[in-house]
């Protein structure tokens, strides 16, 4: 017997084992470490430094209008995004709001393609930009609630390699789609090979658990609809069958057709919709029937793609009961009382077989083709840029705030917390401000926050963005347009009316005025955001630590002075912080922490203990220790501990 080989599919590269520290704050410029280096294990603060409320609120307007309730509990992070997403989710503060919390992710990184943008580089080489996502990736999955969802915006450059990559890290079951958005409204003559008009989105879940909302009826989508048999739900005539006829082989048969006595079959791979005892009561509306084994195995094994001996044996087929000239005497009375069965006869009763696909009031299920007729193109995103900052030179691939509005609905609800962790120009929090989501964002670059992602959230929450999806634009009738008709055909027909009126001699002038005047259609307005809510803008503070290259060693950098290193260390350690303690810096469960910017000493040991309540320990953390003073603590509280920094928060052997 063949051995079978073991292991799964995944995806290699140069570095997939080591990780990346930033060379310098605030670019996209990484260098490759161990993964136990100090620099990838620190959790860094989370610094607020400012709180921005909606002058709406604080002037007292109401905001009854809103369809949707302001949110003021989000967070723009400036940093990296790294940094900031571990953070989140180990130091107490940020992690008891965002651990497990978020319903939906979407991130646009940078892509790859080895240009310089005006605004952040893009020419990370493959490997190292596989690496920076992945580690992304792993520090957002904690963040995720069991429903929810993550849409990774991609071009052609890494599509695949991330795909390969999504699949090991969320399991290839929870992929959902490939979303395919037509960035581009018109052809590029000067491209070198195709014009690239789209882009990707790669959609995942965390789990099972996720479903998504669906879309509103659209106008379009209702003209489908209609009731020619007079039943009082509307419908369309849709496939009788669904997918995969080799795993249902006993619902793949004949049924014959009541009036043309023809046998009709399900297409190649496919098989009929129902089982067969609500098939053949559907048929028997129309006239007797009955199951009868008509020897066909050889042409069912064909449909379902199998060899004759291996086809299900014994599937019988639907048959009339009584001669052709009764049944299509019946089914033609059956036709002419209205509101037919499920199964429709087409083309007046002597067609194929068709099924009854009702309108759901539940709305319509997202495609994965999003047209920029529907969400926007690049330039219409440029337009909405320009349009808050004038005279400043934009991204040069913005989304417009129609795509976010949709990768938002369909994924989560008002109220949800939705994340962006690489905001750029605050595309994502700003809709999700407008809808009523709590958002959390967070930009590298420090001037890009200056320039356009605050000032932006800024005008949102003070209503001074009256573009984007502040309001919705909708093509209306002004009277009855024909039966059957949208506005937006009445539209379409009225141009095209024009066209040919210009280049046909002849036409009854008369018959042409009485034609716009029905398909008269005009542009309704309906505002849907008027400001509101706010957010907090904090900072990644500095790396506490140093290592030197060539001797591994672990070092206290500047930046650990007494304030800011409390703070670090109680988040790495995952104590909530306790600022109004005069001696502890930190609390969890039972347990207390202190930290001492200098040397653990007698003095040191005896002033924490007796602070200490009864049953409580204590965790003293120092920039050197004294044996006498570990001595001293191992007496006084046996359950507690000194750690010397930074060896004991970041064990290696060549740390000293």
């Amino acid at each position: 017997m063949r051995r079978q080989p073991k292991g799964r599919l995944e995806l290699t590269w140069m570095g997939k084992e080591d990780a990346l520290i930033p060379v310098e704050d605030g670019k996209y410029d990484y260098a490759w470490v161990d993964r136990d280096d100090p620099r990838v294990r620190e959790v860094r603060t989370i610094d607020v430094i400012d709180h921005v409320v909606s002058k709406l609120n604080l002037s007292g307007e109401p905001t009854d209008r809103h369809e949707v309730i302001p949110t003021d509990d989000n967070l723009l992070i400036i940093g990296d995004s790294g940094d900031a997403l571990r953070s989140l989710g180990t130091v107490p503060e940020w992690r008891h709001k965002y651990y497990g919390l978020v319903k939906l992710v979407y991130i646009d990184p940078p892509f790859n393609t080895a240009q310089a943008f005006t605004h952040y580089a893009d020419q990370l080489e493959h490997s190292i930009w596989l690496t920076m996502m992945r580690d992304r990736i792993r520090d957002i999955k904690p963040l995720m609630a069991p429903d929810a969802s993550i849409w990774v915006h991609l071009d052609d450059v890494e599509v695949h390699r991330m795909r390969v990559m999504l699949d090991e890290e969320f399991g290839a079951g929870n992929f959902v789609s490939e979303v395919v958005w037509q960035k581009a409204d018109s052809t590029r003559n000067d491209a070198q090979g195709l014009s690239v008009d789209h882009d990707t989105i790669l959609v995942y879940r965390a789990s099972p658990a996720w479903l998504p909302n669906r879309l509103a009826r659209t106008a379009e989508f209702d003209a489908r609809f209609s009731s020619p048999d007079g039943d009082e739900r509307s419908w369309f005539d849709g496939d009788p069958t669904a997918p995969d006829s080799t795993a249902h082989q006993g619902m793949v048969y004949a049924i014959q057709h009541p009036i043309t006595g023809n046998l009709h079959y399900p297409a190649r791979g496919r098989h009929w919709w129902a089982n067969q005892d609500e098939m053949l009561r559907q048929m028997q509306e129309y006239a007797p029937y009955e199951l009868r084994d008509i020897v066909d195995d050889d042409k069912r094994a064909g449909l379902c793609g199998v060899a004759p001996s291996d086809v299900r044996s014994g599937v019988q087929a639907i048959m009339l009961s009584v001669p052709l000239a009764q049944s299509a005497q019946l089914a033609q009375q059956r036709l002419a009382r209205g509101t037919w069965p499920l199964i429709v006869l087409r083309s007046g009763g002597t067609g194929g077989l068709g099924r009854k696909s009702y309108a759901t009031s539940r709305g319509i299920v997202a495609s994965t083709w999003w047209g920029n007729d529907i969400v926007g193109h690049n330039r219409e995103a440029k337009a909405e840029l320009k349009a808050l900052f004038p005279g400043v030179v934009p991204f040069t691939t913005p989304k417009p705030e129609r795509l976010l509005q949709r990768i938002i609905h369909i994924g989560s609800n008002p109220g949800d917390i939705v994340l962006d962790c690489f905001a750029g120009s605050g595309t994502t929090a700003a809709v999700a401000q407008k809808m009523g989501r709590e958002w959390v964002t967070v930009e590298l670059v420090e001037s890009t926050v200056d320039t356009f992602t605050r000032p932006r959230l800024e005008k949102v929450v003070n209503g001074d963005d009256p573009g984007g999806v502040t309001a919705t634009t909708e093509r209306v009738a002004i009277d009855d347009l024909p039966e059957g008709m949208t506005a937006k055909q009445a539209q379409e027909f009225r141009s095209a009316l024009s066209r040919v009126v210009l280049s046909v001699d002849g036409l009854d002038n008369r018959t042409v005025r009485m034609l716009r005047a029905a398909t008269k259609t005009r542009d309704e307005r309906t505002v849907r955001w008027y400001g509101g809510g706010g957010f907090t803008v904090a900072r990644v503070g500095p790396s506490m630590y140093e290592v030197d290259d060539q001797s591994g060693v672990v070092l206290l950098s500047r930046a650990a002075t007494n304030g800011a290193w409390n703070k670090q260390v109680a988040g790495q350690l995952g104590y909530e912080l306790t600022p109004d303690d005069p001696v502890f810096c930190g609390i969890k469960g039972r347990q207390r922490l202190a930290v001492v910017d200098g040397i653990v000493s007698e003095q040191v040991v005896r002033a924490v203990v007796e602070n200490l309540g009864e049953q409580q320990s204590a965790v003293i953390v120092g920039k050197g220790v004294l044996p006498e003073a570990a001595d001293l603590l191992s007496q006084l509280s046996p359950v507690s501990a000194i750690r010397k920094a930074p060896r004991d928060l970041f064990p290696r052997k060549t740390v000293r």
